[in-house]
């Protein structure tokens, strides 16, 4: 049997790179195409063709007359993005791959678990939005012309260069400077943290697989902690034991508006999901990955190199002013 021939848009980030690895050493033919300019380098095996896909006359000249049994977008957001992917490879793939959200489900769901038939709908944030926007044209696709869609919703997918708390590095560094950190609601809501060879091994079994044309799964870990369990969590890792302050999303929202849209429309909420679609699929898939063995990646990585920890001033700034103002005072305390 020949090889799957597999396009990966992208590639090299947070979520697909453990993709690009599995894909590579399980046989694929893995052709990359993108800009070059990723910070992960391409493992052997694995071709590169340096191309901007939203310059799509470079594409073209780069693919030539190639044809894919899978080609996977990693980099589409829009709905302008789908319909430039639609152009290009509509008659040249047996399979196109959307990776889109998880926050696309219902914000706040009325049920848990999320399944795939949960409905899809998010006021609060635009990424959201346009998520769905770009399901709703590959399923008119499908419907109208069998275009070959699959849509993947990842859940929050880490990995060891990520920290899962707005503002990156700065939350580790302010636990490590004994400086409170701002955790939303009280701290208990639920949440689902996936570390990206956990996604990659059930990503990887769905490339050229008929069963899932005309579908769409999410992959995502077992593993629930609250938000108040991630931070001890990253704190231990870390070598200290966090200070919380709870501040309220809404709160958070009115200080900023970007951090309050990822809250309101994804992280406020609790995230639990079922897995039971991907495993119809791909029955050995198994998250192996508890995040107290992710944290410590994390936080080694960093230690790893002092350049990588980059502190954000305003994002700081931030936090203060919340801790300074939301504190309980010492008496309730």
């Amino acid at each position: 049997m020949s090889p799957l021939k597999v396009l990966f848009i992208g590639g090299s980030g947070t979520i697909s790179s453990a993709s690009t690895r599995l894909a590579v050493e399980r046989g694929v033919e893995l052709t990359l195409l993108n800009r070059g300019t990723g910070r992960r380098e391409v493992p052997a095996g694995a071709e590169q063709l340096v191309a901007d896909i939203r310059e799509p006359s470079s594409v073209r000249e780069a693919l030539g007359g190639r044809e894919f049994d899978a080609v996977v977008d990693w980099v589409a957001f829009t709905p302008d993005h789908v319909r430039t992917d639609l152009e290009l490879f509509e008659g040249r793939t047996g399979q196109y791959v959307f990776i889109s959200s998880a926050s696309a489900y219902q914000t706040p769901p009325s049920r848990l678990p999320i399944r795939e038939s949960t409905p899809l709908r998010n006021p609060h944030w635009k990424y959201s939005q346009d998520k769905i926007a770009c399901e709703e044209l590959l399923v008119a696709a499908y419907r109208e012309r069998g275009f070959p869609a699959t849509i993947i919703r990842p859940s929050h997918t880490y990995d060891r260069t990520s920290v899962p708390f707005n503002g990156g590095w700065t939350v580790v560094e302010r636990m490590r400077q004994g400086k409170e950190i701002v955790v939303h609601g009280d701290g208990t809501s639920l949440w689902t943290l996936t570390h990206h060879e956990d996604f990659a091994r059930g990503f990887v079994p769905l490339l050229g697989n008929s069963r899932t044309l005309g579908e769409a799964f999410h992959i995502t870990s077992d593993d629930v902690l609250t938000w108040d369990q991630i931070a001890h969590i990253l704190g231990r890792a870390a070598g200290v034991e966090p200070r919380i302050v709870h501040v309220t999303s809404d709160a958070i929202a009115a200080a900023d508006a970007d951090w309050g849209a990822s809250l309101l429309g994804d992280k406020t909420h609790s995230a639990v999901f079922d897995n039971s679609k991907l495993r119809s699929v791909v029955p050995d898939f198994v998250a192996r990955i508890p995040y107290e063995q992710g944290a410590r990646e994390t936080v080694a990585w960093y230690d790893a190199d002092p350049a990588r920890k980059t502190v954000d001033p305003r994002m700081d700034q931030l936090m203060d002013g919340l801790v300074e103002r939301f504190r309980l005072p010492a008496a309730a305390l």
